[in-house]
């Protein structure tokens, strides 16, 4: 089914963690397709400044008692659930909470669109933090998970969920595993990761810190291109796994050096240890993204942290 076809009768739509890095430039795409979109966002790590004015806003949690009754009365056709505890650290230091979120949050959700006869539901998964330290590299989706932190154990678990969802009660459904994104937006609220925390404190003139020794890799995959993803994947009738990513492999001196040349200054960087639950080398392949959604990256890495930096610096102003 193409995606012109799927899309002219999905037009009622729900973000979740909309208010979010990811779920907002989602959503402000989806509206100047002309769709009409919800946002689902407790705003713990998002941010009203990137709510969409042309959106409903249901400012509520995932396991809110309310959520079938909205969905209910909404009649949704199509769900990205986007929303999510994504800090890999605090998963490490609090599993209960990281679980709460990720998986019973998770499932809120799937009862929510199982009992309102939602079309389809699209998870933003985890690539890197679900398969672990492996030694295919770059990652298929057929490798072995085995994660290294409750975030990834517990993202991999509501995709467990989502595949019972479908073979028990017929709830269509595609899961995206990210790589590393990033972009602009992602360093406001709470979501914030390698680039953007650099990128900020480039930004700034502060100092900031290197875990480890720079040497540990990742796929960093710009958020333009992830969206591109999202809504390319309600277009297709396709369960199961695909990566979103670059297939390139970056480490932490590479990605320094992109981020010196944007801002044309050196960083100020402190070095220190390792930290636990994080993975050494990690970079996705993604012949899959190709082969059913016609997708790939169309934005360089030295193109995307520079569209970063150039927004990071703005917002500084």
């Amino acid at each position: 089914m193409s995606f012109a076809l799927l899309f002219s009768y999905m037009s009622k739509i729900l973000v979740s963690g909309g208010a979010g890095f990811i779920g907002s430039t989602l959503v402000d795409k989806l509206i100047d397709q002309g769709h009409t979109v919800t946002v689902l966002d407790s705003l713990v790590s998002g941010s009203r400044d990137y709510l969409n004015l042309a959106a409903d806003f249901w400012e509520i949690d995932l396991l809110d008692d309310s959520l079938i009754s909205r969905f209910q009365e909404a009649g949704f056709d199509l769900v990205y659930h986007l929303a999510a505890q994504i800090d890999v650290r605090k998963s490490v230091d609090d599993p209960i909470f990281d679980n709460r979120v990720n998986v019973l949050g998770g499932l809120n959700i799937l009862e929510a669109s199982r009992q309102s006869n939602v079309k389809k539901v699209i998870f933003s998964s985890t690539g890197g933090a679900i398969y672990g330290e492996t030694e295919e590299i770059p990652t298929s989706e057929y490798a072995a998970t085995y994660p290294l932190s409750p975030y990834g154990i517990n993202k991999l678990a509501l995709e467990k969920y989502f595949n019972y969802y479908y073979q028990l009660y017929g709830l269509n459904y595609t899961i995206l595993r990210f790589a590393n994104v990033y972009g602009p937006r992602q360093y406001k609220g709470g979501e914030a990761g390698v680039i953007a925390l650099f990128t900020e404190a480039m930004a700034h003139d502060k100092p900031c810190v290197l875990y480890g020794d720079g040497k540990q890799t990742r796929d960093f995959v710009y958020v333009d291109d992830v969206v591109d993803a999202l809504i390319l994947a309600g277009g297709i009738d396709c369960r199961g796994e695909i990566n979103i990513s670059t297939g390139t492999e970056i480490d932490m001196w590479q990605m320094i050096t992109a981020i010196e040349s944007a801002a044309g200054q050196k960083l100020k960087l402190t070095l220190s240890p390792g930290r636990l639950g994080e993975q050494r080398r990690s970079v996705l392949a993604n012949a899959r993204a190709l082969e059913i959604l016609n997708w790939r990256p169309a934005v360089s890495f030295t193109e995307g942290v520079r569209r970063t930096y150039d927004w990071v610096k703005q917002q500084a102003l």
